[in-house]
């Protein structure tokens, strides 16, 4: 499996059929800007993935683990920050007579989610409790390929399967059959910088901010490896030339 991804992803965008739970879904494989040692994330690409979550995703999933002085990361400065946080409100308290009170948000604050609690949030979804997306690129099998695949799977259902009431059927979800809406048609956003906002290229610039959610450190813990093993490759031709002159006399 591993050599078959490999092989996709040189190649670009491809399909692949994966098993799982005894049905077979539909994964496309692709290239992503952050795969390999060397690989980063596209702040730009980032910034898109973040207003498509914003104006398409977070009217129902929350990101609880994410603050928003986090985005600096996506290239945001400091007052782009606190005007984005400015138009979320965070409860707050309690305040001198013991109430509980909603604010603006600030940069420290962690990002609010679109419910007030888990049964309003299943209520507002026939019965499913909508995910959070924090860490979800890091909680499926092939995360962002995953995540892309998914956001494009939506089809019209084959004669042959029954669509229950509420679901809908997508080729990369396992067992077809998901509770979720098709969330992207193309041109669900504007973006400022005039970049394509089909389906295919607004499902990368969101996945894109999603791996970025789930592994924030990513960069760095792939620039401390790659340095480790620059330093670990010279210790062992140094330890080497070292054995040779040691044991030169009993060679």
């Amino acid at each position: 499996m591993t050599a078959i991804i490999a092989l996709s992803a040189t190649l670009g965008v491809s399909n692949m059929a994966v098993a799982a739970g005894g049905d077979t879904t539909e994964l496309q494989i692709r290239e992503w800007s952050f795969s390999g040692p060397f690989g980063t994330f596209d702040k730009a690409s980032m910034q898109r993935g973040f207003q498509v979550y914003r104006e398409v995703c977070a009217g129902c999933h929350s990101m609880d683990l994410i603050a928003f002085r986090n985005l600096a990361d996506l290239g945001y400065n400091e007052a782009e920050i606190k005007a984005i946080a400015a138009e979320y409100e965070v409860q707050d308290g309690p305040d001198d007579e013991g109430e509980m009170f909603m604010r603006p948000a600030r940069p420290a604050d962690r990002m609010p989610g679109p419910y007030r609690n888990d049964n309003e949030a299943r209520a507002n979804n026939n019965g499913a409790m909508p995910v959070d997306l924090s860490l979800i690129a890091k909680a499926r099998a092939h995360g962002p390929d995953y995540l892309y695949s998914l956001l494009l799977g939506y089809k019209e259902a084959p004669a042959s399967v029954e669509m229950p009431e509420g679901m809908y059927y997508n080729a990369a979800y396992s067992g077809n059959l998901i509770a979720m809406p098709q969330p992207l048609y193309g041109d669900d956003v504007e973006f400022a910088d005039g970049a394509d906002a089909s389906v295919q290229a607004a499902a990368a610039d969101v996945t894109q901010f999603l791996m970025w959610a789930a592994e924030p450190k990513m960069e760095i813990r792939k620039r401390i490896g790659v340095a480790a093993v620059f330093f670990l490759s010279i210790f062992l031709i140094l330890s080497y030339l070292a054995k040779r002159r040691v044991w030169a006399d009993v060679h």
